[in-house]
Protein backbone atom coordinates (compact mmCIF):
# COMPACT_ATOMS: atom_id res chain seq x y z
CA UNK A 1 0.00 0.00 0.00
CA UNK A 2 1.13 3.67 -0.66
CA UNK A 3 2.74 5.53 2.62
CA UNK A 4 -0.47 8.09 2.99
CA UNK A 5 2.25 11.02 4.42
CA UNK A 6 4.48 9.96 0.93
CA UNK A 7 4.12 12.14 -1.93
CA UNK A 8 4.53 9.45 -4.17
CA UNK A 9 3.73 5.97 -4.72
CA UNK A 10 5.69 3.44 -3.44
CA UNK A 11 7.89 1.23 -5.77
CA UNK A 12 5.73 -2.35 -5.27
CA UNK A 13 2.53 -0.38 -5.65
CA UNK A 14 3.09 1.43 -8.64
CA UNK A 15 4.44 -2.09 -10.32
CA UNK A 16 1.30 -3.80 -9.07
CA UNK A 17 -0.37 -0.91 -10.40
CA UNK A 18 1.00 -1.36 -13.51
CA UNK A 19 1.22 -5.18 -13.84
CA UNK A 20 -3.06 -4.89 -12.99
CA UNK A 21 -3.76 -2.36 -15.85
CA UNK A 22 -2.25 -4.67 -18.15
CA UNK A 23 -4.12 -7.41 -17.26
CA UNK A 24 -7.30 -5.74 -17.39
CA UNK A 25 -6.45 -4.07 -21.00
CA UNK A 26 -5.14 -7.93 -22.63
CA UNK A 27 -8.63 -9.27 -21.08
CA UNK A 28 -10.49 -6.69 -22.80
CA UNK A 29 -8.95 -6.63 -25.99
CA UNK A 30 -8.39 -9.79 -26.93
CA UNK A 31 -11.65 -11.52 -26.49
CA UNK A 32 -14.47 -10.96 -29.06
CA UNK A 33 -16.50 -8.04 -29.07
CA UNK A 34 -18.89 -8.35 -26.47
CA UNK A 35 -21.59 -5.65 -28.17
CA UNK A 36 -24.39 -7.15 -29.56
CA UNK A 37 -28.32 -5.71 -30.86
CA UNK A 38 -30.67 -5.75 -28.23
CA UNK A 39 -34.19 -5.13 -27.79
CA UNK A 40 -35.19 -4.64 -24.38
CA UNK A 41 -32.28 -2.76 -21.30
CA UNK A 42 -30.52 -6.55 -20.52
CA UNK A 43 -30.60 -7.61 -16.55
CA UNK A 44 -27.48 -6.96 -15.09
CA UNK A 45 -27.48 -10.80 -14.03
CA UNK A 46 -27.75 -11.75 -17.64
CA UNK A 47 -25.09 -9.99 -19.15
CA UNK A 48 -20.99 -10.77 -18.70
CA UNK A 49 -18.55 -8.20 -17.24
CA UNK A 50 -17.05 -5.97 -20.20
CA UNK A 51 -20.34 -6.74 -22.57
CA UNK A 52 -22.96 -4.54 -24.26
CA UNK A 53 -26.21 -4.40 -25.90
CA UNK A 54 -27.46 -1.78 -27.89
CA UNK A 55 -30.88 -0.52 -28.55
CA UNK A 56 -32.65 2.40 -29.13
CA UNK A 57 -33.96 3.88 -26.06
CA UNK A 58 -35.10 6.98 -24.81
CA UNK A 59 -32.56 8.05 -21.76
CA UNK A 60 -34.01 10.49 -18.96
CA UNK A 61 -31.69 12.42 -16.53
CA UNK A 62 -33.81 13.82 -13.13
CA UNK A 63 -31.95 16.17 -11.40
CA UNK A 64 -33.03 18.17 -8.13
CA UNK A 65 -32.22 21.84 -8.10
CA UNK A 66 -30.22 23.72 -6.13
CA UNK A 67 -29.99 20.41 -3.31
CA UNK A 68 -26.30 21.00 -2.29
CA UNK A 69 -27.96 24.48 -1.17
CA UNK A 70 -29.92 23.09 2.00
CA UNK A 71 -28.64 22.90 5.37
CA UNK A 72 -27.54 19.53 5.88
CA UNK A 73 -24.83 19.24 8.90
CA UNK A 74 -26.87 18.61 11.78
CA UNK A 75 -27.82 15.21 12.61
CA UNK A 76 -31.61 16.45 13.19
CA UNK A 77 -30.99 18.03 9.76
CA UNK A 78 -29.29 14.99 7.66
CA UNK A 79 -32.27 12.66 9.13
CA UNK A 80 -34.79 15.48 7.48
CA UNK A 81 -32.97 15.13 4.08
CA UNK A 82 -32.78 11.45 4.07
CA UNK A 83 -36.94 11.07 5.04
CA UNK A 84 -36.82 13.68 2.02
CA UNK A 85 -35.18 12.26 -0.78
CA UNK A 86 -36.93 8.31 0.42
CA UNK A 87 -40.39 9.64 -0.10
CA UNK A 88 -39.42 11.75 -2.87
CA UNK A 89 -37.25 8.77 -4.78
CA UNK A 90 -39.47 5.98 -3.92
CA UNK A 91 -42.41 7.52 -5.71
CA UNK A 92 -40.27 8.57 -8.96
CA UNK A 93 -38.86 5.16 -9.15
CA UNK A 94 -42.45 3.17 -9.23
CA UNK A 95 -43.36 5.83 -11.75
CA UNK A 96 -41.08 4.70 -14.31
CA UNK A 97 -41.16 1.48 -13.75
CA UNK A 98 -45.06 1.81 -13.91
CA UNK A 99 -43.96 3.50 -17.77
CA UNK A 100 -41.70 0.34 -18.26
CA UNK A 101 -38.77 2.34 -17.21
CA UNK A 102 -35.34 1.08 -15.95
CA UNK A 103 -33.19 2.98 -13.44
CA UNK A 104 -29.79 2.82 -13.69
CA UNK A 105 -28.56 4.58 -10.98
CA UNK A 106 -29.26 7.18 -8.36
CA UNK A 107 -26.78 10.11 -7.75
CA UNK A 108 -28.50 10.85 -4.33
CA UNK A 109 -29.83 14.37 -5.66
CA UNK A 110 -31.01 12.83 -8.88
CA UNK A 111 -31.80 9.87 -11.20
CA UNK A 112 -31.08 8.43 -14.36
CA UNK A 113 -32.95 5.54 -16.43
CA UNK A 114 -33.79 4.14 -19.79
CA UNK A 115 -37.17 3.39 -21.82
CA UNK A 116 -36.57 0.99 -24.35
CA UNK A 117 -38.69 -1.39 -26.03
CA UNK A 118 -42.75 -0.65 -26.24
CA UNK A 119 -45.15 -3.19 -26.47
CA UNK A 120 -47.84 -1.10 -26.72
CA UNK A 121 -49.21 -0.30 -30.23
CA UNK A 122 -49.48 3.38 -31.21
CA UNK A 123 -47.50 4.35 -28.34
CA UNK A 124 -44.08 5.44 -28.94
CA UNK A 125 -41.08 5.00 -26.94
CA UNK A 126 -40.77 8.72 -26.77
CA UNK A 127 -44.37 9.11 -26.01
CA UNK A 128 -44.24 6.82 -22.91
CA UNK A 129 -40.89 8.59 -21.72
CA UNK A 130 -42.47 12.03 -21.55
CA UNK A 131 -45.91 10.34 -19.80
CA UNK A 132 -43.40 9.41 -17.18
CA UNK A 133 -41.98 12.73 -16.92
CA UNK A 134 -45.56 14.32 -16.77
CA UNK A 135 -46.41 12.02 -13.66
CA UNK A 136 -43.30 12.42 -11.93
CA UNK A 137 -44.44 16.32 -11.89
CA UNK A 138 -48.01 15.69 -10.78
CA UNK A 139 -46.90 13.73 -8.10
CA UNK A 140 -44.90 16.39 -6.87
CA UNK A 141 -48.06 18.32 -6.69
CA UNK A 142 -48.42 15.87 -4.25
CA UNK A 143 -45.26 15.66 -2.53
CA UNK A 144 -44.23 19.27 -1.97
CA UNK A 145 -47.53 19.99 0.41
CA UNK A 146 -46.50 17.29 2.26
CA UNK A 147 -43.29 18.92 2.98
CA UNK A 148 -44.28 22.56 3.23
CA UNK A 149 -46.71 21.03 5.79
CA UNK A 150 -43.50 19.75 7.97
CA UNK A 151 -41.98 22.76 7.10
CA UNK A 152 -39.70 21.42 4.90
CA UNK A 153 -38.71 23.64 1.70
CA UNK A 154 -40.68 22.23 -1.58
CA UNK A 155 -38.41 20.26 -3.92
CA UNK A 156 -37.72 22.05 -7.59
CA UNK A 157 -36.54 19.30 -10.37
CA UNK A 158 -36.02 19.15 -14.09
CA UNK A 159 -35.99 16.15 -16.20
CA UNK A 160 -33.61 16.01 -19.32
CA UNK A 161 -34.13 13.28 -22.35
CA UNK A 162 -33.12 12.62 -25.24
CA UNK A 163 -33.32 9.77 -28.12
CA UNK A 164 -31.29 7.11 -30.24
CA UNK A 165 -29.18 4.29 -30.26
CA UNK A 166 -26.95 3.55 -27.07
CA UNK A 167 -25.03 0.62 -25.81
CA UNK A 168 -26.06 -1.11 -22.49
CA UNK A 169 -22.86 -2.02 -20.81
CA UNK A 170 -21.65 -4.12 -17.35
CA UNK A 171 -18.73 -2.66 -16.58
CA UNK A 172 -16.95 -2.20 -13.07
CA UNK A 173 -14.28 -4.80 -11.45
CA UNK A 174 -15.49 -8.28 -11.58
CA UNK A 175 -17.22 -10.03 -8.90
CA UNK A 176 -17.43 -6.54 -7.35
CA UNK A 177 -18.48 -3.42 -7.99
CA UNK A 178 -19.25 -3.62 -11.54
CA UNK A 179 -23.00 -2.54 -13.03
CA UNK A 180 -25.16 -1.26 -15.51
CA UNK A 181 -24.14 2.15 -17.54
CA UNK A 182 -25.38 3.38 -20.56
CA UNK A 183 -22.38 4.24 -23.41
CA UNK A 184 -23.38 6.83 -26.37
CA UNK A 185 -24.06 10.27 -27.73
CA UNK A 186 -27.52 9.91 -26.55
CA UNK A 187 -26.58 10.21 -23.07
CA UNK A 188 -24.52 12.16 -22.91
CA UNK A 189 -26.72 14.89 -24.18
CA UNK A 190 -29.32 13.88 -21.61
CA UNK A 191 -26.75 14.31 -18.92
CA UNK A 192 -25.33 17.76 -19.86
CA UNK A 193 -28.39 19.03 -20.92
CA UNK A 194 -29.34 19.48 -17.29
CA UNK A 195 -27.19 22.53 -17.32
CA UNK A 196 -29.50 23.85 -19.46
CA UNK A 197 -32.81 23.22 -18.23
CA UNK A 198 -34.87 25.63 -15.70
CA UNK A 199 -36.41 24.39 -12.66
CA UNK A 200 -39.71 22.49 -13.00
CA UNK A 201 -39.10 21.99 -16.51
CA UNK A 202 -38.84 19.21 -19.12
CA UNK A 203 -36.52 19.47 -22.00
CA UNK A 204 -36.46 17.16 -25.03
CA UNK A 205 -33.13 16.67 -27.53
CA UNK A 206 -34.72 17.10 -30.81
CA UNK A 207 -34.74 13.19 -31.38
CA UNK A 208 -37.73 12.74 -28.65
CA UNK A 209 -39.74 15.05 -31.30
CA UNK A 210 -40.12 12.09 -33.96
CA UNK A 211 -41.98 9.45 -31.67
CA UNK A 212 -44.68 12.48 -29.84
CA UNK A 213 -47.99 12.80 -31.46
CA UNK A 214 -48.66 15.57 -33.71
CA UNK A 215 -50.98 17.35 -30.92
CA UNK A 216 -48.47 16.98 -28.27
CA UNK A 217 -46.13 18.89 -31.24
CA UNK A 218 -48.20 21.97 -31.94
CA UNK A 219 -49.62 22.70 -28.34
CA UNK A 220 -46.54 21.67 -25.86
CA UNK A 221 -43.70 22.29 -27.41
CA UNK A 222 -41.19 25.13 -27.51
CA UNK A 223 -38.04 25.70 -29.22
CA UNK A 224 -35.18 26.26 -25.92
CA UNK A 225 -32.22 26.50 -27.72
CA UNK A 226 -31.70 25.95 -31.23
CA UNK A 227 -27.57 26.82 -30.83
CA UNK A 228 -26.41 24.22 -28.14
CA UNK A 229 -23.18 24.02 -29.71
CA UNK A 230 -23.92 20.12 -29.81
CA UNK A 231 -23.56 18.22 -33.16
CA UNK A 232 -24.58 14.93 -34.20
CA UNK A 233 -21.94 13.57 -36.52
CA UNK A 234 -24.01 13.24 -39.73
CA UNK A 235 -25.31 16.52 -39.21
CA UNK A 236 -23.44 19.70 -39.38
CA UNK A 237 -26.55 21.44 -37.84
CA UNK A 238 -26.39 22.33 -34.50
CA UNK A 239 -28.58 19.99 -32.43
CA UNK A 240 -31.34 21.85 -30.76
CA UNK A 241 -33.22 21.36 -27.36
CA UNK A 242 -36.83 21.71 -27.08
CA UNK A 243 -39.21 22.54 -23.61
CA UNK A 244 -41.93 20.55 -22.85
CA UNK A 245 -44.31 22.69 -21.44
CA UNK A 246 -47.74 20.91 -21.33
CA UNK A 247 -48.59 19.32 -17.81
CA UNK A 248 -51.50 16.57 -16.52
CA UNK A 249 -54.20 17.42 -14.70
CA UNK A 250 -55.12 16.08 -11.41
CA UNK A 251 -58.76 13.80 -11.61
CA UNK A 252 -61.10 14.98 -9.56
CA UNK A 253 -61.95 11.96 -6.92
Amino acid sequence: MPNPSSDELTAPYYRAQIDRIVKTLNKITTRPTGIGAGYAIPDPDDIAIHDGRRIEATVLFLDICKFSQRSCETMEEQASIMQVLSLFFTEMIHIIEDHGGVVEKNTGDGLMAYFARNDLAGISIQQRAVSCALTMFAAADLINPVLQRAGIPPLDFRICMDHGFITVAKVGAARRFNGIVAVGTTANIASKMLSVAKANTILLGDQMLRGLPALWLENWVNLETEDTGWHYQQSQAPYPFWRYIGRWKAPIL
